[in-house]
């Protein structure tokens, strides 16, 4: 399953859908299918233009992260639950050292909730999630980052093995059980916060949603964007994806709602 989904998505993604559409038109009018391949290639078109040139990605995606707003900063928790996904896990084989993508936030956002909180454990919550299986998980990789800011290490309770945020929820609820802990904030990319309530609600597992790594401004509107058509078709990729993720969780019956709240 999880080897399907990544391959899946490596064609389903709006450029390489706009690309197969225009190879598959272009084919096919070679073949002399000029009515049906001319069909696909104008699909592929309409898929490239929305993507680069519109705020439909953008959009789409300001949707799933208005979706769970920011709480007062929470209190008497026992916990603080971080989703991996911020290493470049890549780059640190290679290079070694502490590297971060976009998602940095996360661990940011989860240091100053251990800041508030003295008393909480600090639970993360990712393994190698690449298809080689080759690389050190979020959960690994974190250890220097919490050791540089004087996170003790005996706070810090790791789950190594997940790759998915269905697996994220699941482990994660053996160990908060295995810790008896409770009351948990979860910190995770404000998009993304939606499918992981959703997961986590199904486990049975409540949290304090705590959203972090926010991709838009909270203001677009859906229309036409000519100044910015690489981070257009950057945003229009996380919001397909996560918007694949709902429906394809729910569809399975691993969450209970189609867009939790």
């Amino acid at each position: 399953m999880f080897l399907a989904s990544k391959i899946f998505w490596l064609i389903a993604q709006p450029l390489s859908v706009a690309f197969f559409s225009i190879l598959f038109g272009v084919l096919l009018m070679l073949a002399r299918f000029r009515r049906s391949g001319g069909v696909f290639a104008w699909l592929g078109l309409v898929v490239l233009f929305l993507s680069l040139f519109t705020t439909a990605g953008p959009y789409f995606l300001q949707t799933l992260e208005d979706r769970f707003p920011r709480p007062a900063p929470p209190t008497e928790i026992s916990c603080i639950i971080v989703l991996g996904g911020a290493f470049e896990n890549v780059v640190i084989a290679s290079r070694g050292g502490i590297e971060f993508n976009q998602a940095a936030d996360r661990f940011i956002e989860a240091v100053r909730l251990a800041k508030a909180n003295p008393a909480a454990r600090i639970l993360v919550s990712g393994g190698d999630g690449s298809i080689s299986g080759a690389y050190e998980g979020d959960a690994r990789a974190s250890r220097g980052f919490f050791d540089a800011f004087g996170i003790a290490a005996d706070r810090v309770i790791r789950e190594e093995d997940s790759r998915t945020t269905f697996e994220n929820a699941r482990y994660t609820k053996d160990l908060l059980a295995t810790n008896g802990l409770q009351r948990c904030a979860l910190v995770t990319s404000a998009y993304h916060m939606p499918r992981s309530i959703g997961l986590f609600r199904a486990n049975g597992i409540e949290v304090v949603p705590w959203a972090a790594d926010y991709r838009t401004s909270g203001k677009v509107r859906l229309g036409f964007d000519f100044t910015q058509p690489s981070l257009n078709a950057q945003l229009a990729t996380t919001a397909a994806k996560e918007w694949t993720g709902l429906l394809a969780y729910y569809l399975l019956g691993r969450t209970q709602t189609l867009l939790p709240q």
